[in-house]
């Protein structure tokens, strides 16, 4: 028979270590590898805000007061044609020649008509929706409200907005989309209220003396930006045409005071203004992005 070997004796002063969670190495372990995860997840959290999170930067930018608005206009005006105004026009281009609707942010098409019979204020019904033609007191042809957009498309989406102002007298559509000119100044022929079109055939249909400015009161100039971040201001062949229409036929009168400018749409947030100035009618100079 073999000899049996002795069992293994516990040294004294040792006790056994236990396996599995309960052993101190074990839990150390465990923790350690715990801890790592849940930092990695606080430090995906913390980016995650830091992009996303409460960030003044991120916050829209308040709408702009008429007067921003008017000195953006005429800070494009000049910057588009070359030239300084006068401290004489300055003085005389106020505020007021501001149709503000900037405060309704998005600013929703279908709200447009109560902002333009707000313009007219009581005389709205009598300007806007009369359809019968008054002889030596309403020219044929003479819209009280012209809007300026960059696209035929974008002219009746604007339409679509005072479809209740229209309905007696119904408003003409100025663009070369699948409207022929001979067709145009058939319409103008009779009494017309609001009137909607492109820069170039709003020029020809002036230039021809088919569409009348007397009775002229609001241009809205449409600057919505589109998918491609274009607008009637930065769209290089429409931007130089509506310029030359306005400097031809609406600049004097807003000068004069007798023409209102709708700037539909939201301005820039202000790089553009970054190291430009206006002239003010007393001779100081005022930067555009204070």
């Amino acid at each position: 028979m073999g000899r049996l070997k002795p069992e293994k004796t516990q040294k004294p002063g040792r006790t056994p270590k236990p396996f599995g969670p309960n052993n101190p190495k074990s839990q150390s372990k465990f923790k350690k590898k715990t801890n790592t995860k849940n930092t990695a997840n606080r430090q995906i959290k913390t980016k995650t805000t830091s992009v996303t999170g409460n960030n003044k930067n991120n916050q829209p930018s308040p709408p702009a007061s008429p007067s921003q608005q008017l000195r953006y206009f005429l800070s494009q005006f000049e910057s588009a044609n070359g030239v300084q105004l006068s401290s004489l026009e300055l003085e005389s281009i106020k505020d007021s020649c501001i149709l503000d609707v900037s405060q309704e942010l998005g600013q929703d098409v279908m709200k447009l008509e109560k902002h333009i019979k707000e313009a007219f204020g009581a005389k709205w019904k009598e300007e806007l929706c009369e359809g019968k033609h008054i002889e030596g007191k309403i020219e044929a042809g003479s819209p009280a409200v012209l809007v300026v957009a960059p696209s035929a498309l974008r002219s009746i989406e604007l339409l679509r907005g005072m479809r209740t102002l229209t309905k007696e007298c119904h408003a003409v559509k100025l663009f070369s989309k699948h409207m022929k000119i001979d067709e145009q100044v058939s319409l103008l022929m009779n009494r017309v209220n609001i009137a909607s079109g492109t820069p170039s055939r709003i020029k020809k249909l002036i230039d021809i003396e088919a569409l009348g400015l007397s009775r002229l009161s609001v241009l809205l100039v449409d600057i919505h930006t589109d998918v491609k971040g274009y607008s009637l201001l930065s769209l290089p062949q429409v931007r130089d045409e509506f310029w030359d229409l306005y400097k031809n036929y609406f600049h004097q009168q807003l000068v004069k005071g007798d023409l209102r400018i709708c700037l539909y749409g939201p301005i820039p947030n202000g790089n553009e203004f970054k190291g430009k100035s206006v002239e003010l009618a007393d001779g100081d100079r005022e930067q555009l992005d204070s």
